[in-house]
This record gives C-alpha cells, sequence and structure tokens, in this order.
C-alpha cells in the first residue's frame, strides 16, 4: 500500500505531478482498502472501480506526456449516496430508491468531474439524511473505524468512516442539521458546514431544503479548503446560491490569527448535559488559541435551548412536502400488490420507506395541517429568526463562536435506536447552526481516555469561511489530533 496516510492532497499532488506513483496505483490504493476494511467498517453502498480505473488511466497518459496536472485530478473520493451521479445508482440510503439511476450529475458531482477528482463509490447514510448514526440507513449500519461497537454518526456515517480509513481522500457530503459536523467529530475527521447558499444543491436529494447544505469531509483543513474552492459559486440551475466571491481558502488560510475574537457560548456546556471529557478538550482546545494570540471571552446564545425544536419542527415540515415526490410512478420502488391508484401510493410508501423515514413525515405533515400550522410550523419559524438574530448580536461582539461537536463521544450502536428523542438531543449543539445559515468547521481536538474522537466546531458569520479555514489550519498546525489514524488502518498499513 502507499505510504500516503499523513499527506495533503497538495502533497498527493506533487508526487503524482513527479511521477513518484501514478493515478492508477493511487486509486488502486483506496480500492485496496476499501476490499480490506469495508467489510468491517460497512461504509460503501456502490463502489465504482472500473469507471474510478478509467479515469485513472486518463490521468496516467497525461503524467506520461508532461501536462500539468490540476490539483485535484487522479485524486480518489467518495461521495453520499444523496448525489446524483449519472449512470451510477444512487439510493439516499433508503429502499424506495435502491434502483434508482439517474440520468444526469449533481451540480457538486460536475465540478469534481471538472477538477479532475475520480469518483471511487457511494457511500451509506441515514436515509434522506434522516439520522445521527446511520442505523436508520435502508441497507446496513456503517460502524466506527475507532470501535467497531460504536456508530461513526450521521447522517453522513459512510463519508466521514470512510475518509478516516483512507477509503477515498475525501468525501462529498451533506449538512441538514449536523451531518457532516457529527460524524467528522466522532470519526477525528474534518468537516465543513458551509453557509446556506455557498454550494449548489442542485441534484443533491432534499431533506429540508431552507437547511440542506452541500460541504465536504477530508483529513485536514488544508484539503477541504482545497476542495470547497472547486465546489462553491454560484450555479444557474440553484437559485439559492449567493453571488458572493470565492476565496482563495488554501492562501488566506495561512494568515494570521493573532487578536481574533473567539467567543464561547455558556449554553453549549450545560450542567449535566455534557460529557467531562468532551468539555474538557474543547476548554483546552481554547487555551491553544489563547496562546496563539486569540481573545477568549464567554458569551451567551440564551435561546439555544428552543434550537431543536425549532429545528426539527422547520425540517420534518419540509420532509413531508419534499418526499411527496416518491409515489412509484415517475421513479424509485413501486409496489407490485396495489389494486388502486390510492393503493399504490399507500403500499409503495409502505413498503419502501424506513420507520424513521414514516415518523418525520407523519410529524411534519401533523405540524403543517389546518389547527396546528401556527401553533408549530409558524412558531418554529419565529423562533428561528430569533436565533439568527442572536447569532448576529453575538458577532458584532467576537469574531468566531468555538464549541463542542456532540455532547458526547461516539457512542453504541443500538443505544439510541428505540428512543427517537434521545437520538435527536446527539444533534443539541449542531441544530443551532443550520437555521441561522451560518457556517461551521468541525475539527478534531482530542480523544477520551478510552481512545474516542473528540471534536469540537468553530462557527462563523456567513461566508466567513476562509475565517475558519485560518483558525482551523493554525490549529492543526499546533496538533497532531487530526495526524491519528485508526488503529485498524494502522494494521493494515503496515502489511
Amino acid at each position: 500500500m502507499l505510504q500516503i496516510d499523513n499527506l495533503t492532497i497538495h502533497e498527493i499532488h506533487d508526487k503524482l505531478q513527479r511521477d513518484e506513483f501514478s493515478a492508477t496505483a493511487l486509486v488502486k490504493d483506496s480500492l485496496e482498502r476499501i476490499e480490506k476494511l469495508d467489510p468491517k467498517i460497512r461504509a460503501f453502498i456502490t463502489i465504482t472501480e472500473d469507471e474510478a480505473l478509467d479515469e485513472a488511466r486518463r490521468v496516467d497518459s497525461k503524467i506520461a506526456k508532461k501536462i500539468e496536472l490540476k490539483t485535484l485530478e487522479g485524486i480518489p473520493y467518495s461521495a453520499k449516496d444523496v448525489f446524483c451521479t449519472k449512470g451510477i445508482r444512487t439510493t439516499a440510503g433508503s429502499k424506495i430508491l435502491e434502483n434508482f439511476v439517474p440520468p444526469y450529475d449533481a451540480t457538486v458531482i460536475k465540478r469534481m468531474k471538472e477538477a479532475g477528482a475520480i469518483l471511487v463509490g457511494k457511500v451509506n447514510c441515514d436515509p434522506f439524511g434522516f439520522g445521527s448514526s446511520t442505523e436508520n440507513s435502508g441497507f446496513f449500519t456503517t460502524l466506527n473505524p475507532y470501535d467497531l461497537k460504536r456508530v461513526p454518526g450521521g447522517s453522513s456515517g459512510g463519508s466521514a468512516a470512510a475518509v478516516a480509513c483512507g477509503m477515498g481522500l475525501f468525501s462529498i457530503a451533506e449538512d441538514t442539521g449536523g451531518s457532516i459536523r457529527q460524524p467528522s467529530s466522532f470519526c477525528n475527521v474534518s468537516g465543513i458546514k458551509v453557509t446556506y447558499g455557498r454550494v449548489s444543491r442542485f441534484g443533491s436529494i432534499a431533506y429540508g431544503s431552507s437547511l440542506d447544505t452541500v460541504g465536504h469531509i477530508g483529513r485536514s483543513v488544508e484539503d477541504i479548503a482545497l476542495i470547497l474552492e472547486e465546489t462553491a459559486g454560484v450555479d444557474t440551475n440553484d437559485a439559492t446560491t449567493v453571488p458572493v466571491d470565492v476565496s482563495s481558502y488554501t492562501e488566506r488560510m495561512k494568515e494570521s490569527i493573532g487578536s481574533i475574537q473567539i467567543g464561547i457560548p455558556k449554553e453549549y456546556f450545560p450542567k449535566g448535559g455534557i460529557d467531562k471529557e468532551v468539555e474538557a478538550t474543547v476548554r483546552e482546545a481554547a487555551k491553544t488559541f489563547d496562546e496563539m494570540g486569540c481573545h477568549i471571552e464567554e458569551i451567551s446564545l440564551p435561546h439555544t435551548e428552543y434550537a431543536i425544536a425549532a429545528y426539527y419542527l422547520t425540517a420534518i415540515s419540509e420532509v413531508s412536502a419534499n418526499l411527496s415526490r416518491y409515489d412509484g410512478i415517475r421513479f424509485g420502488y413501486r409496489t407490485k400488490e396495489a389494486k388502486d391508484l390510492k393503493g399504490l401510493y399507500e403500499k409503495t410508501r409502505a413498503e419502501g420507506f424506513e420507520d424513521e423515514v414514516k415518523r418525520r413525515i407523519m410529524l411534519g405533515t401533523y405540524a403543517l395541517s389546518a389547527g396546528y400550522y401556527d401553533a408549530y410550523y409558524k412558531k418554529a419559524m419565529q423562533v428561528r429568526t430569533i436565533l439568527k438574530r442572536e447569532f448576529e448580536e453575538a458577532f458584532k461582539r467576537v469574531d468566531v463562536i468555538l464549541a463542542p461537536v456532540a455532547p458526547t463521544p461516539a457512542f453504541k450502536v443500538g443505544e439510541h435506536l428505540n428512543d427517537p428523542l434521545a437520538m435527536w438531543l446527539e444533534d443539541a449543539f449542531t441544530v443551532t447552526l443550520n437555521p441561522t445559515g451560518c457556517p461551521g468547521l468541525a475539527i478534531p481536538a482530542g480523544f477520551s481516555k478510552s481512545g474516542l474522537p473528540i471534536g469540537m466546531q468553530i462557527i462563523g458569520p456567513q461566508f466567513s469561511e476562509d475565517l475558519l479555514f485560518r483558525l482551523g489550519y493554525h490549529f492543526q498546525n499546533a496538533t497532531d489530533y487530526h495526524e491519528q489514524r485508526p488503529e485498524i488502518v494502522k494494521q493494515i498499513s503496515s502489511s
């Protein structure tokens, strides 16, 4: 196997360009890792071996001709299975789309193709993004590479686990309420939840359309900054993308972070509501920033306690509308037992949707129904506005906010499976962000005594990704947590 576990994408690009190894060898390295590790981790729903090797050979022909490669050219990656891929099945982690093969690429996949990155497979997730552990997937549960008895997080658990194991050097993922940040924290990788409208959602299977964001998971801040340079920007196919210039993130992240004001929200450290090791780790990270010249101060976000209710009411209401398109007629699964049109709808959805999907559709439909709209959905939208204003006020006082990603390290498989409320509470520190549209960067911050990864998130004003990358980059230069690989990877790397 190639010795690339702690190399950045830039470093691997340089080795490709100097012909120290071929793109084919690089792609085969990822495929070999998938072959050896995925039977234990179970991250991949679909592996695109033939297509990936064909693309690698194309890149090798350019190397042989001494043609300059784009930075991502020849770099293997995975994509969460919510992104449409032309000619390659796209399931959204649900049985209702088990055999769906899209006729077009999502914009983010198209931009990866244009950059020359090579897709090695589509990875597992909770169906449509509905979950925090991948246990709701219609296919199988992905496991945490740091402890196979624990979850990798969700809903982008397959993406985080794949990157942690080197099964692809990065992953394209999606964050509606923490689906990038929480699994990044659980699997010791870096993940960016972007500003709403920063990256096109065209071709991304919808969860909550006013909350969904397309982001990236990588082994380092430098890697995901590089990827975002390629994917960010306006897309005529997505009217919610915003015409704000895309920074040279990889250049700006090297600028000094001295004198940056960092706020620590006291509501994110509730007594009895956060694991002691998680709190200690994040506070230790704040000390590291303080030693690098940043100013640390405590702030308050008093409406945080209402964020989960407001987020879930908003999200599930949008779910009830978005998932109405799965009717057994236009695409996806179709029952064979229906006697009439009404029966076709009912049987198709009953057989094709997973329990968590049904739960969210029912709750969302109820929240939007006559007599309850004002009491639930409308009130949730009002709280959403309050949360947004609260963050805006906080950013007048501090430049960024530092907080834990999750209240605990990765929990055990099955621990919350029969308690939906307990599962939703795992999102307590992430769902506050999506209603505001602000970006958040999750990065490794340390480990528990039992060796489980602990992450932190750096939150900034809208379109402040460059600032988040600067702070994350300098933290990773000062620490080595992000370079620690799971034991399961170390074993195969030395074999």
